[in-house]
């Protein structure tokens, strides 16, 4: 009889792999615009449309603040991901999250801007939440 053993060693998934370098790329490089974006609220008022009607008003300087804030931790945590941390997915899933409800809040200062950061922000949770690195277990 011959006896089949079957590997412990988890199916690789090169798009998710590949996806997962890609995504620590796009969270260094959102992270360092987020921080471009943020000085410039924080700089000049009047870079940005002025907003009189808006549920989530906060003054462009708070927005500012905000945003170079959020942007330093995702450069962080986007280099956390390319060095291979364990600690970077979960964290990049939970700010990148948070990255992408603030941009959503910030749409009417930078529609375009905005949408464009909002897709990247789903591919980079897609990416770090179907990643599984070698050895370690699923979230």
């Amino acid at each position: 009889m011959t006896q089949q053993t079957q590997s412990v060693r988890p199916e690789r998934n090169g798009l998710a792999e590949g996806g997962a370098v890609f995504a620590g790329v796009l969270m260094l490089v959102n992270g360092i615009l987020h921080i471009f974006q943020g000085i410039s609220a924080i700089a000049a008022d009047d870079v940005y449309a002025r907003i009189n009607a808006y549920v989530y008003k906060i003054n462009l300087t708070g927005w500012g603040w905000i945003l170079l804030v959020a942007g330093v931790i995702v450069v962080a945590t986007g280099a956390g991901v390319l060095m291979g941390a364990a600690w970077a997915r979960v964290v990049g899933i939970v700010i990148t999250s948070l990255g992408l409800i603030l941009q959503f809040l910030f749409l009417p200062y930078a529609p375009i801007w905005s949408l464009i950061l909002i897709a990247i922000d789903f591919f980079i949770i897609w990416a770090l939440a179907t990643w599984h690195p070698e050895g370690r277990a699923a979230l």
